[in-house]
Protein backbone atom coordinates (compact mmCIF):
# COMPACT_ATOMS: atom_id res chain seq x y z
CA UNK A 1 0.00 0.00 0.00
CA UNK A 2 2.71 2.26 0.14
CA UNK A 3 6.67 2.83 -0.46
CA UNK A 4 7.27 1.82 3.41
CA UNK A 5 8.64 -1.58 3.45
CA UNK A 6 11.46 -0.57 0.39
CA UNK A 7 12.18 2.21 2.06
CA UNK A 8 12.65 0.43 5.62
CA UNK A 9 14.86 -1.74 3.76
CA UNK A 10 16.94 0.62 1.47
CA UNK A 11 16.74 3.27 4.85
CA UNK A 12 15.36 5.88 2.46
CA UNK A 13 12.35 6.88 4.06
CA UNK A 14 11.96 5.81 7.81
CA UNK A 15 14.19 7.74 9.61
CA UNK A 16 14.49 9.13 13.15
CA UNK A 17 11.90 12.12 14.70
CA UNK A 18 11.96 15.48 13.94
CA UNK A 19 10.72 18.05 16.73
CA UNK A 20 7.20 19.54 15.89
CA UNK A 21 9.85 22.51 17.43
CA UNK A 22 11.94 22.57 14.26
CA UNK A 23 8.82 22.30 12.01
CA UNK A 24 6.81 25.06 13.67
CA UNK A 25 10.23 27.66 13.25
CA UNK A 26 10.70 25.88 9.80
CA UNK A 27 7.03 27.04 8.84
CA UNK A 28 6.89 30.33 9.41
CA UNK A 29 9.20 32.15 6.34
CA UNK A 30 7.42 29.05 4.38
CA UNK A 31 3.94 29.61 5.26
CA UNK A 32 4.44 33.79 3.76
CA UNK A 33 4.96 32.38 0.78
CA UNK A 34 1.45 31.21 -0.28
CA UNK A 35 0.13 32.85 -2.97
CA UNK A 36 -2.65 35.35 -1.71
CA UNK A 37 -4.24 35.65 -5.28
CA UNK A 38 -6.73 33.22 -6.78
CA UNK A 39 -4.76 33.82 -10.22
CA UNK A 40 -2.09 31.49 -11.59
CA UNK A 41 -0.51 28.89 -8.59
CA UNK A 42 3.00 30.02 -7.98
CA UNK A 43 5.87 27.21 -7.03
CA UNK A 44 6.18 27.65 -3.06
CA UNK A 45 6.00 25.56 -0.01
CA UNK A 46 4.23 25.75 3.39
CA UNK A 47 2.08 24.53 5.86
CA UNK A 48 -1.98 24.04 5.76
CA UNK A 49 -3.85 23.92 8.78
CA UNK A 50 -5.90 20.72 8.99
CA UNK A 51 -8.09 19.14 12.18
CA UNK A 52 -5.36 18.31 14.46
CA UNK A 53 -2.32 20.40 13.04
CA UNK A 54 -0.58 21.22 10.76
CA UNK A 55 0.25 19.48 6.57
CA UNK A 56 3.22 20.21 4.86
CA UNK A 57 2.44 20.98 1.05
CA UNK A 58 4.62 22.09 -1.67
CA UNK A 59 3.96 23.52 -5.35
CA UNK A 60 5.78 22.43 -8.39
CA UNK A 61 5.70 23.09 -12.10
CA UNK A 62 4.96 26.49 -14.10
CA UNK A 63 2.32 25.29 -16.55
CA UNK A 64 -0.99 26.85 -16.38
CA UNK A 65 -3.50 24.26 -16.99
CA UNK A 66 -5.33 22.90 -13.92
CA UNK A 67 -3.72 21.76 -10.88
CA UNK A 68 -3.26 18.47 -10.17
CA UNK A 69 -3.21 17.19 -6.54
CA UNK A 70 -1.24 13.94 -5.23
CA UNK A 71 -2.61 12.03 -2.11
CA UNK A 72 0.32 9.45 -1.15
CA UNK A 73 0.02 5.74 0.22
CA UNK A 74 0.74 4.52 3.39
CA UNK A 75 -0.96 5.46 5.87
CA UNK A 76 1.98 6.61 7.37
CA UNK A 77 3.87 6.92 3.95
CA UNK A 78 5.16 10.29 2.44
CA UNK A 79 4.31 12.23 -0.82
CA UNK A 80 8.41 12.48 -1.81
CA UNK A 81 8.32 9.90 -4.31
CA UNK A 82 5.73 11.92 -6.43
CA UNK A 83 8.57 14.07 -7.30
CA UNK A 84 9.14 11.43 -9.89
CA UNK A 85 6.35 13.00 -11.81
CA UNK A 86 7.03 16.43 -11.80
CA UNK A 87 7.79 16.27 -15.68
CA UNK A 88 4.21 16.86 -15.71
CA UNK A 89 4.55 20.15 -14.00
CA UNK A 90 5.34 21.86 -17.55
CA UNK A 91 1.28 21.74 -18.34
CA UNK A 92 -0.13 22.55 -14.25
CA UNK A 93 0.97 23.24 -11.04
CA UNK A 94 1.35 19.97 -9.26
CA UNK A 95 0.94 19.73 -5.34
CA UNK A 96 2.07 17.75 -3.03
CA UNK A 97 1.48 17.16 0.41
CA UNK A 98 2.39 15.08 3.60
CA UNK A 99 -0.19 13.65 5.35
CA UNK A 100 -0.90 14.27 8.88
CA UNK A 101 1.14 12.42 11.84
CA UNK A 102 3.97 11.85 8.70
CA UNK A 103 6.75 13.18 6.44
CA UNK A 104 7.23 16.92 6.72
CA UNK A 105 3.58 17.39 8.39
CA UNK A 106 3.19 17.98 12.48
CA UNK A 107 3.41 14.76 14.01
CA UNK A 108 0.28 13.34 16.05
CA UNK A 109 0.27 10.38 18.75
CA UNK A 110 -3.66 11.11 19.34
CA UNK A 111 -5.29 8.27 17.09
CA UNK A 112 -8.54 9.71 17.06
CA UNK A 113 -6.91 11.68 14.24
CA UNK A 114 -6.19 8.60 12.40
CA UNK A 115 -9.29 7.90 10.85
CA UNK A 116 -10.27 7.60 6.74
CA UNK A 117 -12.51 10.67 7.10
CA UNK A 118 -10.44 13.07 8.88
CA UNK A 119 -7.82 12.17 5.88
CA UNK A 120 -10.74 12.97 3.54
CA UNK A 121 -11.37 16.38 5.46
CA UNK A 122 -7.31 17.19 4.59
CA UNK A 123 -7.70 16.79 0.96
CA UNK A 124 -10.96 20.16 1.41
CA UNK A 125 -8.61 21.99 3.88
CA UNK A 126 -5.49 22.29 1.25
CA UNK A 127 -8.31 23.25 -1.03
CA UNK A 128 -9.25 26.04 1.00
CA UNK A 129 -5.37 27.30 1.95
CA UNK A 130 -4.83 27.34 -1.68
CA UNK A 131 -8.06 29.07 -2.96
CA UNK A 132 -8.74 25.97 -5.50
CA UNK A 133 -11.38 26.33 -7.45
CA UNK A 134 -10.62 23.56 -10.09
CA UNK A 135 -8.62 20.86 -9.52
CA UNK A 136 -7.50 17.13 -11.04
CA UNK A 137 -6.47 14.64 -7.95
CA UNK A 138 -4.78 11.68 -7.70
CA UNK A 139 -4.59 9.15 -4.79
CA UNK A 140 -1.90 6.24 -4.86
CA UNK A 141 -2.25 3.16 -3.15
CA UNK A 142 -3.68 4.07 0.18
CA UNK A 143 -3.97 7.48 -1.59
CA UNK A 144 -6.93 5.69 -3.46
CA UNK A 145 -8.68 4.76 -0.58
CA UNK A 146 -8.51 8.31 0.80
CA UNK A 147 -9.65 9.75 -2.75
CA UNK A 148 -12.41 7.27 -3.70
CA UNK A 149 -14.12 8.21 0.07
CA UNK A 150 -13.69 11.77 -0.80
CA UNK A 151 -15.67 11.39 -4.51
CA UNK A 152 -18.04 8.88 -2.88
CA UNK A 153 -18.75 11.07 0.43
CA UNK A 154 -18.08 14.82 -0.97
CA UNK A 155 -19.43 14.49 -4.21
CA UNK A 156 -16.76 17.41 -5.02
CA UNK A 157 -18.25 19.51 -8.33
CA UNK A 158 -14.74 21.31 -7.98
CA UNK A 159 -12.89 17.86 -8.90
CA UNK A 160 -12.16 17.51 -12.74
CA UNK A 161 -10.92 14.37 -13.05
CA UNK A 162 -9.27 11.61 -10.78
CA UNK A 163 -6.59 9.17 -11.07
CA UNK A 164 -6.78 5.78 -9.02
CA UNK A 165 -3.48 4.56 -9.14
CA UNK A 166 -3.17 0.94 -7.38
CA UNK A 167 -5.87 1.66 -4.94
CA UNK A 168 -7.03 -0.17 -1.91
CA UNK A 169 -10.39 0.24 -2.38
CA UNK A 170 -11.57 -3.10 -0.52
CA UNK A 171 -9.58 -5.18 2.44
CA UNK A 172 -10.98 -8.28 1.89
CA UNK A 173 -9.52 -8.27 -1.91
CA UNK A 174 -6.36 -6.71 -1.62
CA UNK A 175 -5.97 -9.24 1.20
CA UNK A 176 -6.93 -11.93 -1.68
CA UNK A 177 -4.46 -10.42 -4.22
CA UNK A 178 -2.07 -11.55 -1.79
CA UNK A 179 -2.87 -14.75 -1.24
CA UNK A 180 -3.04 -15.21 -4.82
CA UNK A 181 0.71 -13.57 -5.38
CA UNK A 182 1.96 -15.59 -2.33
CA UNK A 183 0.87 -18.92 -3.90
CA UNK A 184 2.74 -18.37 -6.67
CA UNK A 185 6.26 -17.96 -4.39
CA UNK A 186 8.35 -20.73 -3.45
CA UNK A 187 6.80 -23.33 -1.41
CA UNK A 188 9.62 -23.15 1.29
CA UNK A 189 9.21 -19.24 1.25
CA UNK A 190 5.15 -19.86 2.00
CA UNK A 191 5.97 -21.54 4.70
CA UNK A 192 8.25 -19.16 6.23
CA UNK A 193 5.57 -16.43 5.90
CA UNK A 194 2.20 -18.84 7.81
CA UNK A 195 4.78 -19.91 10.35
CA UNK A 196 5.85 -16.81 11.10
CA UNK A 197 2.37 -15.16 11.16
CA UNK A 198 1.14 -18.15 13.12
CA UNK A 199 3.27 -17.04 15.62
CA UNK A 200 3.15 -13.35 15.57
CA UNK A 201 7.08 -13.31 14.88
CA UNK A 202 6.76 -10.36 12.20
CA UNK A 203 10.67 -9.05 13.17
CA UNK A 204 12.07 -12.76 12.66
CA UNK A 205 14.63 -12.38 9.97
CA UNK A 206 13.80 -15.34 7.60
CA UNK A 207 10.34 -13.60 7.73
CA UNK A 208 11.74 -10.40 6.65
CA UNK A 209 13.52 -12.00 3.93
CA UNK A 210 10.92 -13.97 2.90
CA UNK A 211 8.35 -10.59 2.62
CA UNK A 212 11.34 -8.72 0.55
CA UNK A 213 11.17 -11.87 -1.68
CA UNK A 214 7.81 -10.89 -2.08
CA UNK A 215 7.86 -7.19 -2.57
CA UNK A 216 10.99 -7.88 -5.24
CA UNK A 217 8.26 -9.47 -7.13
CA UNK A 218 5.34 -7.32 -6.81
CA UNK A 219 6.10 -3.88 -4.83
CA UNK A 220 9.09 -2.36 -6.50
CA UNK A 221 10.88 -4.59 -9.49
CA UNK A 222 13.70 -1.81 -10.01
CA UNK A 223 16.85 -2.93 -8.15
CA UNK A 224 18.56 -0.87 -6.58
CA UNK A 225 15.85 1.59 -6.41
CA UNK A 226 16.63 4.83 -8.07
CA UNK A 227 16.95 7.77 -5.61
CA UNK A 228 15.19 10.56 -5.08
CA UNK A 229 17.10 13.77 -3.52
CA UNK A 230 13.86 15.05 -2.50
CA UNK A 231 13.32 12.10 -0.16
CA UNK A 232 16.63 12.64 1.83
CA UNK A 233 16.29 12.85 5.44
CA UNK A 234 12.16 12.53 5.07
CA UNK A 235 10.45 9.71 7.47
CA UNK A 236 7.23 8.02 7.31
CA UNK A 237 5.58 6.87 10.27
CA UNK A 238 5.28 2.97 10.92
CA UNK A 239 2.82 3.28 14.06
CA UNK A 240 0.29 5.29 11.27
CA UNK A 241 0.40 2.48 9.42
CA UNK A 242 0.72 -0.39 11.95
CA UNK A 243 -2.46 1.02 13.69
CA UNK A 244 -4.40 1.69 10.30
CA UNK A 245 -3.32 -1.25 8.32
CA UNK A 246 -1.48 -3.90 10.51
CA UNK A 247 2.22 -5.70 10.72
CA UNK A 248 2.86 -6.44 6.91
CA UNK A 249 0.78 -6.07 3.46
CA UNK A 250 -0.47 -9.71 4.28
CA UNK A 251 -1.75 -9.13 7.32
CA UNK A 252 -4.87 -6.61 8.27
CA UNK A 253 -5.39 -6.20 12.21
CA UNK A 254 -5.59 -2.25 12.13
CA UNK A 255 -8.91 -0.04 11.90
CA UNK A 256 -8.41 -0.56 7.86
CA UNK A 257 -9.09 -4.43 8.21
CA UNK A 258 -12.83 -3.93 7.69
CA UNK A 259 -12.89 -1.23 4.40
CA UNK A 260 -14.75 -1.36 1.67
CA UNK A 261 -15.66 1.28 -0.98
CA UNK A 262 -16.16 -1.39 -3.83
CA UNK A 263 -20.16 -1.46 -3.80
CA UNK A 264 -19.95 2.47 -3.78
CA UNK A 265 -17.56 2.94 -6.69
CA UNK A 266 -20.40 3.61 -9.04
CA UNK A 267 -21.42 6.11 -7.33
CA UNK A 268 -18.74 8.41 -8.44
CA UNK A 269 -19.91 11.01 -10.83
CA UNK A 270 -16.12 12.71 -12.43
CA UNK A 271 -13.78 11.01 -14.93
CA UNK A 272 -11.75 8.33 -13.46
CA UNK A 273 -8.05 6.71 -14.42
CA UNK A 274 -7.31 3.08 -13.22
CA UNK A 275 -3.86 2.56 -13.07
CA UNK A 276 -1.68 -0.03 -11.63
CA UNK A 277 1.33 -2.13 -12.26
CA UNK A 278 1.60 -5.48 -14.48
CA UNK A 279 3.10 -7.28 -11.31
CA UNK A 280 1.24 -4.98 -8.72
CA UNK A 281 -0.30 -6.16 -5.43
CA UNK A 282 -3.18 -4.69 -6.61
CA UNK A 283 -3.31 -6.90 -9.13
CA UNK A 284 -4.11 -5.77 -13.11
CA UNK A 285 -7.33 -8.17 -12.53
CA UNK A 286 -8.97 -6.70 -9.58
CA UNK A 287 -8.23 -3.23 -10.71
CA UNK A 288 -10.09 -3.74 -13.94
CA UNK A 289 -13.52 -4.98 -11.81
CA UNK A 290 -13.02 -2.02 -10.06
CA UNK A 291 -12.32 0.34 -13.21
CA UNK A 292 -15.43 -1.59 -14.50
CA UNK A 293 -17.68 -0.45 -11.55
CA UNK A 294 -17.09 3.09 -12.35
CA UNK A 295 -19.27 4.86 -15.37
CA UNK A 296 -16.89 5.54 -18.33
CA UNK A 297 -14.11 5.13 -16.25
CA UNK A 298 -10.44 3.81 -18.18
CA UNK A 299 -7.57 1.54 -17.00
CA UNK A 300 -4.16 1.77 -17.49
CA UNK A 301 -1.39 -1.47 -17.20
CA UNK A 302 1.87 0.33 -16.55
CA UNK A 303 4.36 -2.30 -17.76
CA UNK A 304 7.15 -4.01 -16.40
CA UNK A 305 5.91 -2.43 -12.73
CA UNK A 306 5.46 -3.73 -9.14
CA UNK A 307 3.35 -1.54 -7.18
CA UNK A 308 5.83 0.99 -7.02
CA UNK A 309 4.66 2.22 -10.27
CA UNK A 310 6.47 5.69 -9.82
CA UNK A 311 9.88 3.85 -8.87
CA UNK A 312 9.64 1.36 -12.06
CA UNK A 313 8.64 3.12 -14.83
CA UNK A 314 7.75 7.15 -13.94
CA UNK A 315 8.10 7.78 -17.80
CA UNK A 316 4.77 5.91 -18.61
CA UNK A 317 3.34 6.83 -15.76
CA UNK A 318 3.75 10.54 -16.72
CA UNK A 319 2.79 9.77 -20.66
CA UNK A 320 -0.32 7.58 -19.24
CA UNK A 321 -1.52 10.68 -16.38
CA UNK A 322 -0.31 13.54 -18.97
CA UNK A 323 -3.01 11.87 -21.93
CA UNK A 324 -5.48 11.39 -19.17
CA UNK A 325 -5.30 15.19 -17.86
CA UNK A 326 -5.26 16.72 -21.42
CA UNK A 327 -8.49 14.61 -22.81
CA UNK A 328 -10.33 16.16 -19.67
CA UNK A 329 -9.42 19.75 -20.58
CA UNK A 330 -10.39 19.72 -24.13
Amino acid sequence: MTDRQAGRRSGGQFLSRRSLLLLAFAALPLAACRPESTGQLQPHEGYAPVAGGRVWYQVIGTGRGTPLIFVHGGPGGTSCNFNRLKALGDERPLILYDQLGTGRSDRTADTTLWTVARFVDEIDSLRAHLKLDRFHIYGHSWGGSVVADYLITRKPSWVVSAVLGSPLISTSRWIADADTLRSQMPAPLQQVLAVHESAGTFEAPEYLAATDSFYARHMSRRQPPVTVPECAGVKGNDTLYRYMWGPTEFVATGTLRDFDRADRLGEINVPVLFLTGEFDEARPETVRDFQQRVPGARLAIIPGSGHSVTRDNPEEVVRVIREFLRSQEQ
